[in-house]
């Protein structure tokens, strides 16, 4: 008898043992890396629910704890799966809504990849307004030009090589400066949206004698030519582009003598 309760009391040790292996996570991920932690993401096993070859269908039970002190109405993040080689062989999706401070959810994350996974990794793709420095900083890469080549560049005072140069630029407002011998340094303001994809260029004419000059309140010094002016605006020409500043930026100009535009 007393075997016999030994026995029961061992089996029920080994039941324990393995539902505690069972639910416990094979990866857990706190977001953002750095700062204040937002959320908790733990994942499961993955599970092959369907493959053909090299490629594989997986869902893992994933549990999603809000550590903020306020409700996140809407984050939304890139899965991405890497082999034992740290390889990506494959992403996923997640979307966590109307999760209130302290509380937790749970469901099932589909993926596919191309072999086996082991690790995982997260990249926010949408989060609320107040934790967007925690998002990472979009560049697009775009061709900077200046007519003529070869000269000078630099990226918000920062040197970045010799025209043309391919860079990668931040979104947000920049200044590029060129300088080359024989012509008059020139500032270019250029702004990156949210939206703007790589592939674009930038082409830049440089100054001379033949060329106004617009001083800007915040110290920026353009060399273009001006086409217009209004008690509001003033239309500029830099590098063949047009370009319409409000009419509070500019502090001074300096417009060179023209000749007048031949009469029909």
């Amino acid at each position: 008898m007393q075997k016999s309760r030994y026995s029961c009391v061992f089996a029920l040790f080994l039941l324990t043992c393995s539902l505690a292996a069972r639910e416990q996570p094979q990866q857990e991920i706190v977001w953002p890396k750095e700062g204040a932690p937002v959320l908790r993401f733990s994942f499961g096993k993955f599970k092959d629910i369907a493959s053909f070859g090299r490629q594989h269908s997986y869902t893992t039970e994933t549990t999603v704890e809000n550590l903020w002190n306020k409700k996140i109405a809407l984050a939304n993040f890139s899965l991405y799966l890497f082999d034992k080689n740290k390889v990506r062989i494959g992403e996923g999706f997640i979307s966590v809504s109307n999760l209130a401070p302290k509380e937790i959810t749970r469901f099932q994350t589909s993926m596919e990849a191309s072999g086996v996974p082991v690790s995982i990794e997260l990249a926010p793709t949408s989060v609320p307004a107040e934790l967007q420095s925690n998002m990472p900083v979009k560049t697009i890469s775009i061709t900077v030009n200046s007519v003529p080549q070869g000269a000078d560049l630099k990226i918000d005072g920062n040197p970045a090589g010799t025209t043309p140069k391919a860079v990668r630029i931040a979104t947000g407002k920049h200044v590029l400066e060129f300088s080359k011998q024989g012509f008059n340094t020139g500032k270019f303001p250029l702004e990156i949206g949210p939206d703007d994809v790589s592939g674009g260029s930038v082409s830049y004419e440089l100054g001379n004698s033949a060329h106004d000059t617009v001083e800007l309140r915040d110290g920026n010094v353009l060399t273009c030519d001006v086409e217009s002016m209004s008690a509001t605006e003033v239309v500029i020409s830099v590098g063949g582009t047009k370009q319409r500043l409000d009419r509070n930026q500019v502090k001074r100009m300096l417009l060179v003598e023209r000749d007048p535009p031949p009469s029909n």
